[in-house]
């Protein structure tokens, strides 16, 4: 057995934002937005395809801010940190890591979400 890759990462968001969560990761991280399976639909939340992955976002009637988050791999960092700004979305600068160049941020719900770039591009 070996684990070959990342599927999804799921965060979660209070009930009833999923319009705000929907203005946020599609409207201004620009994610698409995937059909859920019929089954779970009744659960609430959405899914997002970018890549082969995707970003599952769920509701819970309390959400724990913290270290947790996922990290996004792109490949223009300083386009994506100015995209932000204009939509005055505070940027924390994390400290370096070997080889990359990060920076993260928290989504409306509280949420980390780190976005990463090789420096070797």
């Amino acid at each position: 057995m070996k684990i070959t890759g990342v599927h999804h990462v799921q965060i979660c968001i209070p009930r009833e934002k999923e319009d705000e969560a929907r203005a946020f990761y599609e409207g201004i991280l620009q994610l698409e937005e995937i059909p859920k399976p019929e089954a779970l639909r009744k659960n609430g939340g959405m899914w997002f395809q970018f890549g082969h992955q995707q970003l599952h976002i769920g509701v819970e009637d309390q959400i724990y801010k913290g270290k947790h988050h996922p990290a996004f791999l792109v490949d223009d960092l300083l386009s994506l940190k100015e995209h932000l700004a204009l939509h005055q979305i505070q940027i924390q600068e994390e400290l370096p890591i070997p080889g990359f160049s990060r920076f993260t941020i928290r989504d409306p719900f509280g949420n980390r979400i780190e976005f990463i770039q090789s420096s070797s591009l």
